[in-house]
């Protein structure tokens, strides 16, 4: 059993000479004494860090900085996509939900030739499919910003003013499994599953699909 208390931090009678505010402050350190940690992010306008920093000068505070791994992978099966084939097409494209589990795939390290002695993974790649000499894998572990994941995205769409021998670039955004919101920020059934991310495949022609992704306890994406 849990409860949902839900507070609007926004509404002009919260503030800390309210009553409103002092009934809400005695409930939490009289009746259910609450101690949990916070992920936090602010933008950098300017503002000297140690000012920042004061605001939480009564709490334990460590700043942590994102993780950056680059890594190569040869001889990569991958699938054949059409930016026009959403569906995939029989024997020319592969489909959308199938770049999604191959993309899985990529990301676990997982074998992609469904070896018989293999009783780790017997998934393979879909079909139709080619083999890339050499692909490049990103991973970035934080809390990012969508204004950083928005730069990315750009970065990733320029990619393809010159012509490059690259089909298809893809970025996969991952929510963290137990955040507390997940789409339109209503409560994340994380406790049965933890599923909320989204995709990006940019196309050289500058056509993209955008894939969404959501735990079956939640709300579907926008």
């Amino acid at each position: 059993m849990k409860f949902i208390v839900s507070i609007d931090l926004m509404d002009l009678s919260f503030n800390p000479n309210s009553k409103k505010y002092e009934r809400i402050s005695w409930s939490f350190k009289e009746k259910k004494p609450l101690k949990f940690d916070f992920l936090l992010a602010w933008h950098h306008t300017g503002a000297e860090e140690s000012t920042m920093m004061s605001y939480f000068s009564n709490y334990q505070i460590q700043e942590h900085q994102p993780k950056i791994a680059l890594s190569t992978v040869t001889e990569l099966q991958c699938p054949v996509l059409q930016s026009s084939a959403l569906r995939g097409a029989p024997e020319a494209a592969c489909s959308a939900p199938e770049l999604l589990d191959w993309l899985g795939a990529v990301f676990s390290h997982a074998e992609l030739n469904n070896e018989p002695n293999n009783f780790i993974s017997t998934y393979c790649c879909p079909q139709p499919s080619t083999v890339l000499a050499k692909a490049y894998l990103c991973t970035i572990t934080g809390f990012i910003l969508p204004e950083k994941i928005c730069l990315l995205l750009e970065q990733l769409c320029r990619y393809f003013d010159e012509p490059k021998l690259a089909p298809w670039v893809t970025l996969s955004v991952q929510g963290f499994a137990d955040s507390p919101v997940s789409w339109r920020e209503n409560e994340h059934g994380f406790r049965k599953g933890g599923e909320h991310l989204y995709n990006f495949v940019i196309f050289n022609n500058q056509d993209y699909w955008l894939q969404m992704a959501v735990g079956a306890n939640d709300d579907c994406p926008p």
